[in-house]
């Protein structure tokens, strides 16, 4: 990843950080105002559903300041004790909000029976009461459709929260004010009850936040996103199934694992691609989720006795080719050319090859027949350089003549290189595209075998066939 890319993917997280910092230091100045408005408005009329919702702001007043710090503490990144980072914090906060809630609901529903047991209603409903209470309502509105725009674009819980509250103040205010109309028109008891109302609705409010907030903290994943990253990435190319998926919220991210199963038959580099094609996927649809993809090889009900003898080979790290099954008599025969250094003992190659055969016979089974030829393998690199032009000139017209009469035609691009071993000729021909493979290869080692008859000095040839144009 380039530095630029890095740059702007830190740029909507620093200022999606600020958004969330700023409206929460907003939401704490305005419930610092509105509980001291309603408190003196409380006091002032006797009024338990009025003190109560002063109660009730006292509590987000608490609540934001607790809710800024956590978002403070919840952007810090991830270090050795916190390796899923502090996006939990914000969802503690939450926690504690709900908290203070159920004891507000619990102070005031007591209250609330004793004056009604007591008859200890009577309260004195004044018009600045009702102003009070009225631009608290109009406050409480704009601060409840801001703090869920900003929650919803952030994924903040604690914001999500505080808009919870700030819906709930405006229910709240609407009973109090129900509760002061009912004592002005001569039903002073009318305050208790509305005090009891908004006991139970904080605490209804108090088990939406706590329900939220719980699901985060015991990390049960955001409902339907399993089921649809599921599907993701089922149908991504090359993955045959999804052995395991897990996910958990983390404030705005949801971080997580997925265990794809491929064929064993792929080579390393293309299960990596698989693996990085359904991480791609997933953030196509779901930028939100973090998720760490892993892969696990499986045997296929389709694989090949063929395929899984070359899988074991290239897992031991021994190079075969010349692959030969046979069926004698109900009993599978496997035959193979293994290709070691020239230069290692006969002893440790055999000791090499023993161990292969072992391993066919207990992937494949007791009644599997292996045999195998060792041959010495050519040098990976030798060191050449261009013959005279005459030699390759020679060469080049001997292999035109050979092949004369018979199907390989238009001998071309001879190139001949001297080595420490020998020369090593490299050419082109043509052959017709209606021969088989197998046909063309008879051929070519035909032409192939001749020449090294001819010319002695040539350790290799490789001749590239090309079909002729119609």
């Amino acid at each position: 990843m380039n530095t630029s890319s890095l740059t702007e993917r830190e740029k909507p997280v620093d200022e999606s950080q600020r958004l969330k910092e700023r409206a929460a230091l907003a939401s704490a100045a305005v419930s610092a105002a509105m509980t001291a408005a309603k408190f003196a408005a409380g006091l002032i009329s006797g009024s338990l559903a009025v003190l109560t919702e002063a109660g009730h702001n006292l509590a987000d007043v608490a609540a934001t300041v607790l809710t800024y710090f956590a978002i403070r503490i919840a952007n810090k990144p991830a270090d050795e004790e916190h390796p899923f980072g502090h996006a939990k914090v914000e969802a503690l906060a939450a926690l504690v909000e709900t908290g203070f809630l159920f004891a507000l609901a619990a102070v005031v529903l007591i209250e609330a029976v004793m004056r009604l047991v007591n008859g200890d209603t009577g309260i004195e409903p004044t018009p600045a009461v009702f102003a009070v209470l009225i631009g608290s309502m109009t406050v409480d509105v704009v601060r409840w459709f801001s703090l869920r725009r900003i929650a919803a674009a952030t994924k903040s819980d604690a914001l999500a929260a505080d808009a919870l509250h700030f819906s709930s103040d405006i229910i709240g205010t609407a009973l109090a004010l129900c509760g002061i109309g009912a004592a002005l028109y001569g039903h002073p008891e009318g305050d208790a009850i509305a005090a009891l109302g908004l006991a139970i609705f904080i605490t209804v409010a108090g088990v939406k936040i706590g329900r939220r907030t719980v699901n985060a903290l015991i990390d049960r994943a955001p409902e339907g996103l399993t089921s649809e990253i599921r599907s993701i990435v089922e149908q991504v190319p090359g993955v045959i199934g999804v052995e395991a998926l897990r996910l958990r919220p983390a404030g705005a991210e949801v971080l997580g694992d997925v265990a794809i199963t491929v064929s064993r038959t792929l080579p390393l580099e293309k299960a990596s691609a698989i693996a990085a094609n359904v991480a791609a996927a997933i953030a196509a649809r779901h930028p939100e989720a973090a998720l760490t993809v892993s892969a696990r090889p499986i045997a296929l009900d389709d694989e090949t006795m063929r395929e899984r003898v070359l899988l074991i080979a290239a897992k031991r790290h021994v190079s075969i080719h010349h692959v030969t099954l046979q069926e004698i008599e109900g009993r599978t025969s496997i035959s193979f050319d293994v290709e070691l250094d020239r230069h290692m003992t006969h002893g440790n190659a055999h000791e090499i090859v023993s161990g292969l055969e072992t391993e066919i016979a207990r992937e494949l089974g007791s009644n599997i027949e292996v045999e195998s030829h060792i041959e010495p393998l050519e040098p990976h690199q030798l060191k050449g350089h261009p013959v005279p032009e005459e030699i390759r000139a020679e060469l080049a017209a001997l292999m035109a003549e050979i092949s004369a009469a018979g199907p390989i035609r238009d001998v071309h691009s001879v190139r001949v290189r001297s080595t420490p071993d020998g020369l090593v000729v490299n050419y082109h021909c043509r052959v017709s595209p209606c021969l088989s493979v197998g046909e063309v290869h008879e051929h070519v080692d035909a032409l192939d075998r001749k020449m090294r008859d001819a010319f002695p000095g040539i350790v290799r040839i490789v001749g590239h066939a090309e079909p002729l144009c119609s």
